[in-house]
């Protein structure tokens, strides 16, 4: 038996308003992660539209990581 098939069989051994309360929580857990996923989506839209309008400039990757790094170095 799979950890997950024991998961669900002692999940069904509890009385059923712990067993709602956990289907509640882990809807939740999943919409969260929609949100999340639909908030970072929204920001990569907006930044691809501003650099498409020319307000904003990409940047090298390797550019970008010396200033983070010379950033972490100067708060550490």
């Amino acid at each position: 038996m799979s950890s997950i098939e024991q998961l669900e069989a002692e999940v069904l051994n509890l009385p059923a308003a712990d067993r709602s309360r956990l289907v509640e929580r882990l809807l939740t857990s999943l919409e969260e992660d929609d949100e999340i996923m639909a908030a970072w989506v929204d920001e990569a839209e907006r930044r691809a539209d501003a650099f498409e309008r020319g307000e904003i400039e990409a940047a090298d990757f390797e550019e970008v990581m010396v200033r983070a790094r010379a950033r972490s170095v100067r708060t550490a």
